[in-house]
Order: structure tokens, then sequence, then C-alpha cells
């Protein structure tokens, strides 16, 4: 799988861009826009490399966290505004995002292990 950049605002909108679409910069080079930043979209909260296969995990201001898989993120032009990531409530903002680095807390690998969960207690009253 090839590497895409992924972009998120405050305002949930996020969008993964081929690093294709962005040209090198030389000396004196004044950068490149990869999102443009408006009322809709609010201010950039994170950008990084990631995969098809990899999964993000979004929170908001208001303690809300939704983990969601960069492949439901459509690939985008530079150019473009993005995809809504998350539904937003009132005046809450999407504040950070994060790889979500697979190990023993995954869901999918603890059902698979073949441990038993611990015995229940019986309480008496």
């Amino acid at each position: 799988d090839q590497s895409t950049l992924l972009v998120a605002s405050e305002n949930g909108i996020g969008k993964r861009t081929s690093f294709g679409e962005y040209r090198a910069q030389t000396r004196g080079g004044k950068g490149i826009i990869t999102m443009k930043v408006t009322g809709k979209t609010g201010q950039v909260v994170g950008a990084m490399a990631v995969e098809e296969d990899d999964e993000l995990m979004l929170m908001t201001t208001g303690g809300q966290s939704i983990r969601i898989r960069c492949s439901e993120v459509r690939k985008t032009g530079r150019n473009a505004q993005g995809v809504k990531l998350v539904t937003l409530r009132g005046d809450e903002k999407l504040q950070d995002i994060a790889k979500v680095v697979a190990g023993e807390g995954d869901e999918e690998e603890s059902e698979d292990s073949g441990e038993d969960a611990p015995p229940a207690v019986d309480q008496e009253e």
C-alpha cells in the first residue's frame, strides 16, 4: 500500500491526499496549501502519513472518542475541501487525531486469543 497524507480540521472535516500531488520545494519555497482554512473547516488540528489499513482515533473537546478506518476517508485532490469525519455536538471541536497501534487491547485479537474470561463472583446480600 502507498502512504497518503491525512489532514483533519477542528470542525470534523478531513481528507486523504496522495503524496504525489505535492511538488518538491526548493530553497526560498513558500510552502504548499493542503487544506483551505475557512469558517466551514476551521483550523487544522492534525496531519499525518497513513496507510489504507490504518485506524485512527478522533478526540473532541467534549470528551467524545471515535475510532475510524483510514479506508473510510475518501482520497481527494489537494484542492478538495474534504469529507466529514465526525459529527460534533453544539460548540464541540475536534481536538486531536492519533493513529491506533495494533496491540493486545484490540477487540479482534482478544476474541480470537482463546483465553477464558475470569470466573464471575457471586455476591450474596
